[in-house]
């Protein structure tokens, strides 16, 4: 198992203590003239123990709240948004877009900020970005903490974007998706493909934007019910907590589903036109990740003697927990560090439970 000793031997010790969210850094990726350019954040105290945060979606970007599990005091963390991302410029762009890019535009800043290594916190889609650069730079990694991790399966897509009969009249939309019933994956995914990257779009593409918003914030919901519901049973002061989770994400839900046949397009649609155009793109091409290459940075992981936490909602309802389940067992069985524990909560980073557990593999001191 690799020390501490040497994780920021090029950067001064902890000074500077900064928790405010601030405007972006920006890093130009590759040879100039170059396409892209990726913004990232610095929060946290300077020089302190590195973490890289890799956000979920694809598609998404990094947000305040996801520095929740961290002592600020003692760590900086370093947040970037993924090629085309959040801040990164420019939005929605899928050119030159695929994960061993990711990979690299990590690597670049990693060199740019001067570290020797750092360990990555990350979530979802983030997962399998923290599986590819372990992979590729296995000596740059100090620990990993992934959660809820995602295997990229036709089950977990068709999860989200195949609602059932059920779910859609839950939802009182069921028309307004364009994908019908009984649709296998990859139709599901050139359709919304089409519809999302239009260079002019109408009323179908607007209502796909918006509808796939909605399944997701649907998705989780779904997720932290569960929770809510087993929690009324076994840890009913939890329970209180999930509610309120669970109450606010409900609120959320309905101003989607209320959204859908608003006219006209808002700066929120124009915001989730470039998410879902780079996840759309992501998800046909199945994480441009070769078969076999998530296990194989589970190996690395574990040949490197790298630390492994792997934190999974027990009611996950959008990424399976037998992902985790498997890795940290193929992890395990390969003679890693692995720690694996599946908080009594749904998908998210913030739910009460997650979070707690989050925080306890992040803070924790390795000796």
């Amino acid at each position: 198992m690799n020390s501490n000793i040497d994780a920021t031997k090029t950067v001064p010790p902890p000074a500077v203590t900064s928790t405010a969210w601030p405007r972006p850094q920006y890093l130009t990726l590759g040879p100039l003239p170059s396409l892209h350019r990726m913004a990232w954040r610095g929060v946290g105290a300077t020089g302190g123990e590195p973490w890289l945060l890799l956000h979920g979606g694809p598609g998404s970007s990094c947000q305040p709240g996801m520095l929740r599990p961290f002592d600020l005091s003692r760590q900086w963390v370093v947040a970037p948004d993924q090629r085309g991302c959040g801040a990164s410029l420019p939005t929605g762009r899928t050119t030159g877009n695929h994960t061993a890019a990711l990979v690299a535009d990590m690597e670049a800043l990693r060199e740019h900020l001067g570290l020797e290594r750092w360990s990555v916190l990350a979530g979802s889609w983030g997962t399998v970005v923290a599986l590819a650069y372990t992979l590729a730079h296995p000596q740059r990694v100090q620990r990993l903490v992934l959660r809820g991790a995602f295997a990229l399966s036709r089950r977990e897509v068709g999860g989200l974007l195949l609602p059932s009969s059920r779910v859609r009249q839950s939802l009182g939309w069921g028309a307004l998706w364009p994908v019908f019933p009984g649709a296998v994956v990859p139709v599901a995914l050139q359709r919304l493909t089409q519809l999302i990257q239009s260079g002019t779009p109408g009323v179908a593409s607007l209502r796909a934007a918006r509808g796939w918003g909605l399944l997701e914030t649907a998705s989780a919901a779904r997720s932290q019910r569960r929770s809510l519901r087993h929690a009324a049973l076994d840890a009913p002061r939890l329970a209180a907590s999930i509610r309120r989770e669970w109450a606010s994400l409900r609120k959320a839900e309905k101003r989607a589903v209320a959204r859908l046949k608003r006219p006209g397009k808002t700066r929120g649609d124009r915001k989730a036109f470039a998410k879902f155009r780079i996840q759309a793109h992501y998800l046909r091409h199945a994480g441009f990740v070769r078969p076999g290459a998530l296990d194989r940075g589970v190996l690395e992981a574990a040949r490197q003697g790298l630390a492994v936490d792997w934190v999974h909602g027990r009611f996950d309802a959008i990424c399976p927990p037998a992902n985790s389940r498997r890795w940290a067992a193929l992890g395990r069985a390969s003679g890693g560090v692995v720690a694996h524990v599946e908080p009594h909560s749904g998908h998210l980073g913030h739910e009460p439970d997650m979070l707690n557990k989050l925080r306890s593999s992040v803070r924790r001191t390795l000796a």
